[in-house]
């Protein structure tokens, strides 16, 4: 089964960030040390760097949503591969509270905001960030060899922005080339191929 029956749609009509941010967080007790140097559905990402990008990415999402443009949100995700701090344990499941929360705000999406550098309306920022929980989301649990199901409201979002349209047909180059995945196939698969992922990617050993 590829979706939960989780709401993700706020009372105020606005994507709800918060089951994506919370099943990332209920991932974490099972990375154990010895997962960390292990590989990713990323090809460029370690288990190590999954984290780090993970608690780079919930900040920067954070402090778009608040219009807190500063360091957080100039950097692009592509400058260098993430670090991940000793700490990574306590920060980032507090991250992922404060995403959820920050993007909980109707203010958030709207106006104009940054997010890796880049100037965007803060309804498309926030999108972006919904996607960035789902989709790595679905990445750490692959590479540590544990269940990941997402709501059909979430996978229809990351859908409607992964897709290729004619006019930008490889979609900014943020993405990678989507694998090609069967049109019967379930939702998440369909949704994890257009991110350039192979949905039947699994850990070895």
């Amino acid at each position: 089964m590829d979706t939960d029956e989780t709401p993700v749609w706020g009372a105020a009509g606005l994507p709800d960030l918060e089951p994506a941010a919370q099943r990332i967080a209920g991932l974490l007790g099972s990375v154990d040390d010895g997962r960390l140097d292990g590989p990713t559905p990323c090809p460029d990402y370690t288990v190590r760097e999954l984290l780090g990008h993970l608690t780079g990415l919930t900040t920067a999402f954070r402090d778009a949503a608040r219009k807190d443009l500063g360091p957080s949100t100039a950097t692009s995700p592509d400058a260098a591969l993430p670090t991940l701090d000793d700490d990574w344990r306590e920060v980032l499941p507090r991250r992922l509270e404060e995403v959820a929360a920050a993007w909980r705000s109707p203010d958030a999406w709207t106006g104009m905001t940054r997010a890796g550098g880049v100037e965007l309306p803060g309804e498309v920022a926030g999108a972006v960030a919904l996607n960035e929980l789902v989709v790595h989301g679905w990445d750490l649990a692959r590479s540590t060899g544990q269940p990941y199901a997402a709501g059909e409201a979430e996978l229809r979002s990351c859908e409607a922005l992964l897709a290729p349209d004619e006019d930008d047909p490889d979609r900014g180059g943020i993405f990678g080339p989507p694998v090609p995945v069967p049109d019967d196939a379930p939702l998440l698969d369909r949704v994890i191929g257009l991110s350039g992922r192979r949905p039947d990617w699994r850990r070895s050993g």
